[in-house]
């Protein structure tokens, strides 16, 4: 008897990118060599908020989470031997989504590709940024023109392309409810759809509409996750169909890829990821309705550090079996007429209509965003909160911790790391593209883009002006950080305490007798050094302070040492917290160090927390930290208390 048809699988993706343009574009090689479909590719920060690798924010943070693009240069190396023509290239950028594309249009210029025919997606979702994510540069409203200036271009001249793929991962992330990420994610969507409305013409709206993708994240709770995306399918159907009257079912369909869950991964017991790596891919694929168009899903090891391209290749290799080994793509969808799941699905989507109406009653996703960050970060204190008293079982994490040493993580090669030498080698490059190229040509190109931008015009046209000129990505930032301004998001961290006050008491009561012995209240700062946002620890640990009934300081993301060490000088904390998720741990907290030392306040003891390998804390240590956290650290309260014995131990020091 015959097999049955098969559906066509999705899209397999790694996310990658680190070092440099020549390093990552092995790595893609080898990976499309090994089986996969599309390119992911991961900048590093100082590209993704619109800084060359030699500007001091830039320190230590070159090629750590991605790839840096300075230039065309870069982007001609990155690209070196791929057809861009026959690529479906998937590039996680926001804030300079316009200058990174009008890089990418370039090279695909120089490689004879016609542009129009050019397939692939830029996430390009700036309001998550403002939530969850921190790589935004300017204020709302003009980065969301950038979005919809993007789209229209897209439409006239790349009409294969997705020009804005709306990102509820980081919302996941960051803590959201399922009702929330529907609700926060589909506010987005229609944001972006309000603005484009007035750049396109009508008669070409739906197809734009069609255009709009979504990148979701998918965590452990996999029915719950699966009956999600059935949520989000009929609502975004619901949306396009009543709100902007698309009739053409195929420009109502939700198009979306996926990156399954990197908060759950856990630093204890590594190796348990690949299960939970495996059930929450199953969330996005079982579902026929509501399938994924693409996948790509995290290392094992990524509460560890950067995977080495064997880790990549094992969680590419569990997209294949499911799709080529199992018979899933054989039938039709396995839900259809389930009770219990139709009944979930419209729990969410009530939940999630409710949100959207507090939303629009407060004006948009735009006007909303202060309201939307503050229910986050409340979100993720309960989810810790539930995770801290057992209530949420993590195994290996709080229940049936013991265990066996696992061979995955021994040896010096178990984790890849940067070679420090790669950021002197990118700057050196980069110095000398600036050196090579005509400066009169790109000084008018900047000129031209500059004035574009005050005066409303579409901004990709003279971006693409600008990178074959050879001008770089810090300048291009440059430029729009002039004309539009900076901005500083809200961090979501009210002065008020919450409600929460289970197993706070003990805490509660070493704090007021800490600061009775101190004779003021005791004080903790959090900062976050450097161009790191991804600022969800920060935000716990300044709201478990304030409930603990600490006074705390806490400014957000994106300080400079001097930023920082100006903020102790000033409000002359007992303790500083440093955070750090972007691998720029030794750099960054040196500096910190250095000009703690310097302005003469080396007396407070720092702590800092991030995912830092055992030789990097030991490091830190000798240099005078006085406390390491990593991921395994989750127990807030405990790392509350040791606050306290350290003030107290540097006051009784000081006496």
């Amino acid at each position: 008897m015959p097999r049955p048809q098969s559906d066509r699988p999705w899209l397999f993706r790694t996310y990658a990118g680190h070092s440099t343009a020549a390093a990552s574009n092995a790595l893609y090689r080898s990976n499309l060599a090994k089986g996969q479909t599309g390119l992911s590719v991961a900048f590093d920060l100082p590209t993704q908020t619109g800084y060359d690798s030699d500007h001091s924010l830039a320190r230590g943070e070159v090629g750590k989470v991605g790839v840096p693009i300075a230039h065309l240069g870069d982007m001609r190396t990155l690209f070196d031997g791929i057809p861009l023509e026959d690529m479906n290239t998937s590039m996680t950028i926001n804030a300079t989504a316009p200058w990174l594309l009008a890089l990418y249009v370039a090279v695909a210029e120089e490689q004879g590709a016609d542009v129009a025919r050019l397939q692939g997606t830029v996430q390009n979702d700036i309001i998550k940024e403002y939530l969850s994510r921190g790589t935004y540069i300017c204020p709302p409203r003009p980065s969301l023109r950038m979005i919809t200036d993007v789209a229209a271009y897209t439409r006239e001249h790349m009409p294969k392309w997705n020009p804005m793929n709306v990102c509820s991962y980081h919302l996941q992330e960051a803590g959201a409810t399922p009702e929330q990420e529907l609700a926060y994610a589909l506010a987005t969507a229609v944001a972006v759809l309000d603005d484009l409305r007035g750049k396109v013409p009508a008669e070409a709206f739906p197809a734009m509409v069609g255009r709009i993708s979504f990148f979701v994240n998918a965590g452990i709770r996999f029915v719950t996750e699966m009956c999600k995306m059935r949520a989000f399918t009929e609502l975004w159907d619901e949306i396009t169909r009543d709100r902007y009257g698309v009739e053409d079912p195929k420009y109502r369909r939700f198009r979306y890829g996926v990156q399954v869950n990197s908060l759950g991964l856990t630093e204890q017991q590594p190796e348990n990821n690949v299960y939970r790596i495996l059930i929450e891919m199953l969330a996005v694929t079982l579902s026929k309705n509501a399938r994924a168009r693409a996948v790509q899903l995290p290392a094992w090891n990524e509460a560890l550090g950067l995977p080495r391209p064997w880790d990549q290749q094992w969680s590419l290799r569990m997209q294949q079996i499911l799709a080529y080994e199992t018979d899933l793509l054989e039938f039709g969808d396995l839900f259809d007429g389930n009770p219990a799941v139709a009944a979930k699905v419209e729990e969410l989507k009530e939940g999630a209509r409710a949100e959207l109406r507090q939303i629009e009653a407060m004006g948009g996703a735009v006007e909303a965003i202060a309201y939307m960050k503050g229910r986050l970060v409340e979100a993720n204190a309960d989810r810790l909160a539930r995770i801290e008293s057992g209530e949420t079982v993590v195994v290996g994490v709080n229940r049936w911790t013991e265990t066996e040493p696992s061979p995955l993580t021994t040896g010096p090669d178990a984790i890849l790391k940067v070679d420090e030498a790669a950021e002197r080698d990118q700057i050196a490059r980069l110095r000398e593209w600036r050196a090579g190229r005509d400066e009169t040509a790109v000084r008018t190109a900047l000129e031209e883009l500059r004035r574009v931008a005050a005066e409303g015009g579409n901004i990709m046209p003279p971006s693409i002006a600008a990178a074959k000129a050879g001008a770089t990505t810090g300048e291009w930032g440059e430029v729009v950080r002039g004309v539009f301004g900076q901005y500083r998001a809200p961090t979501g961290v009210s002065s008020a305490p919450s409600n929460r006050t289970e197993q706070l008491d003990e805490v509660r009561k070493a704090v007021d007798a800490a600061s009775a012995r101190l004779g003021r209240r005791l004080k903790l700062a959090v900062a976050k050094p450097g161009l790191d946002g991804h600022s969800n620890g920060a935000e716990q640990i300044a709201a478990r302070a304030r409930d603990c009934g600490m006074d705390f300081v806490y400014h957000g993301i994106r300080e400079t040492p001097e930023e920082i060490v100006e903020t102790l000088c000033r409000e002359r904390p007992h303790v500083l917290g440093l955070s750090i998720l972007s691998g720029s741990h030794i750099p960054l907290v040196h500096a910190v160090l250095d000009e703690m030392k310097t302005r003469g306040v080396a007396d407070i003891p720092v702590v800092v927390g991030g995912i830092i390998p055992d030789d990097d804390a030991r490091a830190l240590k000798d240099a005078g930290v006085a406390r390491i956290y990593t991921p395994k650290d989750f127990e807030l309260n405990r790392i509350m208390l040791d606050v306290v014995a350290l003030a107290e131990e540097t006051a009784l020091v000081a006496n």
